[in-house]
């Protein structure tokens, strides 16, 4: 991933210099077991921790690997380089895959924890927010088109109900992918005893994978890159909001704009849902790996390496993408500016067409038909879609739709907290009792 999609922790997580010391531990971690059993000399299980350590030579490294044409033998060889005569005793029994497989699941772990945290800080800004506009009066679209009044601390806390979700599905990634193997070739464990395996999983802080071929089932990575991508869906739909409420024509909320920020080179009036827009790619680039991610499952009989150049590409790009997003995200929701006069304004716009269906199950309860009801309550409000007139209006002098409602009755079906009597419980749904 670019530097400007990407922050530090996150990014240190698939440097080299990462990826090597997890592979180390893992050959060091192996040579502790090995030593434990009596297969090698403790003394060269220490060895091995003492000299073994990073930080690593990666241009030797790199060297290494443009004559041998294998990333784990070039690591192995500058690792006997630094160790000395110990070094034989490293790798025994093991396949590079025990290497690579078990120190992506560490990666992937880790990339997990810190997803996990942006998904809670973005949760406790989503949370304040929508107690700050529990009930802000705004209106309801769907279609795009005004609905029925509901408020803005509603619409907050259905994104927090989302996001929430959005961390159970992270969590049980990270469970599904926090495996360890290291079975040998094509997984029988022939050379390398599964209690090598049982060792370094609880070394590592991971699970056994009960059965590997020579290679970690690929179901599991399919299943963390198809969390990512519905995260990911999450946020843009978010992002989506708030581009769509920023429209000049809505303008009801935007994002932030800073003193001396400049929204065109162009037309210096210009404020634009820059950052709404920016997660929107990002979330397109987080999805775009979930297919990959899944035709990865399918490899030849006890292994192949098609899955190999895709992983190196997806597993960084998306995690720090998303790393970077949700920060972006919760960042914009802490700073978004909300215009409660302008949500008023577009409430009113339609001339209380809002309250519609109030009127239509009023009538029906006052004795007229649905169909009648119906076609009374459309054909007063049709008018009102063109500007001739205001629909409590119309309904007044309409001789069928007084005869079953007076027109006290009528105001009183125009009372906006008839909307709202319920957020209480909502947000009690959703957040626990206060």
């Amino acid at each position: 991933m670019i530097p400007r999609y990407s922050r530090p922790e996150m990014s240190a997580i698939w440097a080299p210099q990462n990826r090597f010391r997890i592979w180390f531990e893992i050959e060091a971690h192996v040579c502790d077991a090995l030593a434990r059993a009596g297969i090698i000399p403790e003394s060269a299980a220490r060895a091995v921790w003492a000299k073994g350590k990073g930080p690593y030579d990666l241009e030797r490294i790199d060297e290494i690997e443009r004559e041998t044409h294998h990333d784990v033998l070039a690591f192995l060889t500058h690792l006997a380089e630094r160790i000395g005569p110990e070094a034989r005793f490293v790798h025994q029994g093991m396949t590079s895959s025990d290497v690579l497989d078990t120190a992506f699941s560490v990666q992937l772990k880790e990339a997990s924890d810190l997803l996990i945290g942006d998904v809670d800080h973005l949760l406790a800004v989503l949370k304040r927010r929508a107690f700050e506009h529990k009930l802000t009066l705004t209106v309801g679209r769907s279609h795009g088109i005004h609905a029925e009044p509901t408020t803005f601390g509603l619409k907050l806390a259905g994104f927090y109900a989302e996001f929430r979700r959005a961390r159970q599905r992270l969590e049980t990634a990270r469970a599904e992918i926090a495996v360890c193997a290291i079975s040998g070739a094509v997984g029988t464990f022939a050379n390398v005893d599964p209690q090598v395996e049982e060792y370094v999983a609880q070394q590592l802080g991971l699970a056994p994978e009960p059965i590997s071929t020579q290679i970690i089932p690929r179901d599991r990575h399919a299943a963390f890159f198809a969390a990512l991508g519905v995260v990911a869906g999450s946020l843009e739909r978010l992002a989506t909001e708030i581009r769509h409420l920023q429209r000049t024509e809505v303008r009801e909320a935007e994002e932030y704009f800073a003193p001396g920020q400049k929204g065109s080179s162009a037309m210096p009036h210009k404020r634009n849902p820059v950052l709404t827009e920016n997660l929107t790619g990002l979330a397109r680039l987080i999805r775009g790996a979930v297919v990959p991610a899944l035709e990865n499952v399918a490899l030849w009989h006890e292994r192949d390496i098609s899955h190999s150049s895709v992983e190196r590409v997806i597993a960084p790009d998306t995690t720090i993408a998303l790393d970077f997003a949700l920060a972006r995200l919760a960042q914009v929701v802490e700073k978004l500016v909300v215009y409660p006069e302008a949500m008023r304004a577009n409430l009113d716009r339609l001339g209380g067409l809002v309250h519609s269906q109030r009127v239509l199950l009023a009538l029906t309860q006052a004795g007229m038909s649905r169909e009648h009801a119906y076609r009374a309550v459309q054909r007063n409000a049709m008018p009102v879609w063109e500007g001739k007139g205001r629909f409590l209006d119309l309904l007044k002098a309409d001789k069928e739709v007084t005869k079953h409602l007076a027109a006290a009755q009528l105001e009183a079906l125009f009372d906006e907290a008839y909307h709202t009597k319920h957020v209480e419980t909502i947000f009690a749904r959703v957040f626990g009792e206060s």
